[in-house]
């Protein structure tokens, strides 16, 4: 298979922004490694013995669950110990396994933010894919520019499928994507936007960005715990606002 390139990212700290309980919160990270590209037609392709139509184009209409046994695929390929199993369509993260996996979306948005502040790590028309730029498909990886740790569209052409629940309590077990799309405006394409979708979902602007590194304890890692997962779960309340009910 085509390599996959990943770059290391070190230890740090992100502050995320939770909208719909109206806090943050700073997650302190160990490091680990992140797709220089998010994954192309030509690298699935591959996976699953199949031929891709662009190669070059990231991988879209991939559902949360699909991408999940592509990083299994993506380990397998390597020799790597696979990171998720399933009972049916409920996925088991092992922590402490080196494999292939989604990112966190504490991880992503510190990769994506590469040291920056502020939505984005540079101006727009030069780092992402957008509207602004009225294409009607998502465009070969790696044509803006990288941001300082050497990440190519985290922001702008698609958008990534993050290991995180969106909000339990209210949309289940809706998943979260990060970084915007080319048909997204700039309100959508920032670092610390959050959209989610069902396991199954899948569109033409979604895709998925492969991540590695293992951890120690069994439940909790890089800003996700399951336990806060089952916390969650049992918070209820409003909507904040331009939030849209799950359908």
């Amino acid at each position: 298979m085509t390599d996959i390139e990943l770059a290391d990212i070190g230890a740090g700290t992100v502050t995320l922004h939770d909208a719909r309980r109206r806090t943050h919160r700073t997650v302190a990270l160990e490091p680990f490694r992140i797709g220089v590209f998010a994954l192309t037609q030509g690298q699935l392709a591959e996976l699953l013995g199949e031929t891709a139509s662009h190669p070059r184009r990231p991988a879209t209409d991939v559902s949360w669950l699909r991408a999940i046994r592509v990083c299994n695929a993506a380990s397998e390929w390597e020799g790597l110990d696979p990171v998720y199993t399933f009972e049916g369509e409920d996925v088991t993260w092992h922590v402490d396994a080196d494999g292939y996996r989604l990112p966190t979306e504490a991880e992503w948005e510190f990769a994506c933010r590469a040291g920056s502040t502020g939505p984005h790590y540079g101006p727009l028309a030069e780092v992402a894919w957008t509207a602004a730029d009225g294409v009607t498909t998502p465009q070969d990886v790696g044509g803006r520019h990288p941001n300082l740790n050497g990440l190519f569209d985290t922001l702008g052409n698609v958008w990534e499928w993050c290991w995180d629940l969106l909000d339990p309590a209210r949309y289940g077990d809706y998943r979260v994507f990060r970084g915007g799309g080319f048909a997204d405006d700039a309100w959508s394409v920032r670092a610390g936007v959050r959209r989610g979708g069902a396991p199954r979902m899948h569109h033409d602007d979604l895709g998925l960005r492969l991540a590695r590194g293992a951890f120690d304890g069994k439940d909790a890692a890089q800003g996700w715990s399951a336990a806060s997962d089952r916390e969650r779960a049992l918070i209820d309340g409003p909507l904040p606002p331009g939030w849209t009910p799950r359908r």
